[in-house]
């Protein structure tokens, strides 16, 4: 389209599409692009600080003050602030994070508009890594107290990035490979994206007619099908494609329509897995483990075993600190049976929680006389109680490093209380309208809705055991 095709001193853009207020908001970020670089670079340079620098410096003193040693702030802002507010930022306006503040993802793109810029493998095109990603890092942070420690920080995230520049130097041209198939947050941000009130939509008709808008083919860096677009699970909310074609636009929609209204042809086994295993029960079993009893009493046991049994191995403290946590001057070192432990406890809770879970979506899939598929559709109920209880577990650190400092936070409890019931409930109603989508009669929709609740009451219990009754 040329200037002529508009009126005096409007944009193309500006008349690509409705002039709501959500359509002009996704307007303004495609025609100020260059300012959101300029933001994802300042925000690679504060990464890039806080990870590298408190890495590099001694340990602060025990008794140091929250805001009074660089290693207590960088602890502060990525794990009390930066990632429980992103995980909030995700439900609230999709994935905007990774599509105008991710240092990762700019560093991915930009190592790919230099690299060699091949075509994706096959191997790397597996629906399952963004599953395998999330267990192993959540396993492997825990192993080395990456909540802890400047230097685990550094290695679990900074091996990210890494990671991230070496897939964006062989792969893709102009785009976000790593993001889209192997990061190991990507597909939990996918899952709470869908719950967003807003979201990029295009209509196919108009985009068939080019109408009104801009042909020039747009960058999209997750590598979507722009012309299909109809939710926000994987697109990056970036703005580059808004008014394309007259036909793609910000707009809002009901925050259950996506999962409710899509999730039976977008919704997959690898999906199913990610909510019940990962993120409600290897997810809680990482943030349990330092509490529980049962996991104190086991260890206990088994260590009583060894001794008896020639074992003495086990219990040494020799291992490196990359690979267990090894801290001598806090009085912190684990020995190769707490390693071992940790694993067999988070990956016990993983696989009874998921199998629960799963077990519950799959006889509701019976009643409403459909399978499998409304299997993986209704297990997509459980994605606000699981994003709120990795939103609890992560705030637990903010709330204990802020009582550390002398903060009173009497509220916190309540608060959990809340957060946790509105969760229950937003499940529940989930898997009331998933089961409505089906055709079933009233008992059977009915009965559906029932094993859901049972199966947020059992995620709440688990979540109530950390923060209340142990």
């Amino acid at each position: 389209m040329n200037a002529a095709a508009c009126p005096t001193g409007a944009s193309p853009l500006a008349t690509a599409v409705p002039a709501s207020r959500l359509a002009r908001i996704g307007l303004a970020l495609r025609r100020h692009g260059r300012t959101i670089r300029m933001i994802q670079w300042a925000v690679v340079f504060v990464y890039l600080a806080l990870l590298l620098i408190p890495a590099a410096l001694p340990l602060p003193p025990e008794d140091a003050r929250l805001f009074g040693h660089l290693g207590t702030i960088a602890q502060f802002v990525f794990w009390g602030i930066w990632w429980p507010f992103v995980l909030i930022s995700m439900v609230l306006f999709g994935r905007v994070w990774c599509g105008v503040f991710c240092p990762e993802g700019a560093l991915a793109e930009q190592a790919s508009r230099v690299g060699l810029g091949r075509g994706i493998p096959r191997w790397l095109r597996w629906q399952g890594w963004p599953f395998v990603a999330f267990v192993l890092t959540t396993v492997y942070g825990q192993l080395v107290s990456v909540y802890q420690y400047p230097l685990a920080a550094a290695l679990v995230l900074g091996g990210s990035t890494v990671a991230a520049i070496a897939i964006g130097l062989l792969y893709g041209r102009n785009k976000r490979v790593w993001c889209r198939h192997l990061c190991p947050v990507s597909g939990v941000f996918s899952l709470l994206a869908r719950l967003a009130p807003v979201h990029y939509r295009s209509d196919p008709e108009r985009w068939t007619a080019k109408a009104g808008g801009p042909v020039q083919p747009v960058n999209c860096a997750p590598l979507l099908d722009i012309r299909r677009l109809h939710g926000a699970a994987q697109c990056h909310a970036c703005g580059r494609c808004a008014g394309q074609r007259g036909a793609v636009e910000l707009t809002a929609r009901a925050p259950s329509e996506e999962i409710v209204r899509h999730g039976a042809q977008d919704a997959t086994r690898w999906d199913l897995r990610l909510v019940l295993y990962g993120l409600c029960g290897v997810a809680m079993g990482a943030f349990h483990w330092t509490a529980s009893p049962w996991f104190i009493d086991a260890k206990q046991a088994v260590a009583m075993w060894l001794l008896d049994h020639g074992g003495e191995r086990l219990l040494d403290t020799d291992a490196p600190w990359w690979l267990l946590t090894h801290q001598p001057e806090r009085h912190d070192v684990f020995s190769w049976l707490d390693g071992l432990m940790i694993i067999a406890y988070i990956g016990a809770t993983g696989l009874v929680v998921g199998a629960v879970l799963h077990l519950l979506c799959a006889i509701g899939a019976r009643l409403l006389a459909q399978r499998p598929a409304p299997t993986a559709h209704l297990s997509l109920a459980f994605v606000p109680l699981a994003g709120a209880g990795v939103f609890l577990g992560l705030s637990a650190l903010t709330v204990s490093l802020l009582r550390g400092d002398g903060f009173a936070l009497h509220w916190v409890g309540p608060l959990r209380e809340l957060l946790l019931a509105a969760a229950a409930l937003w499940t529940l109603r989930l898997g009331w309208g998933i089961s409505g989508r089906y055709g079933a009669g009233l008992h059977r929709r009915l009965g559906a809705t029932l094993l859901v609740a049972a199966g947020a009451g059992f995620v709440v219990w688990g979540w109530a055991l950390l923060f209340w009754l142990w």
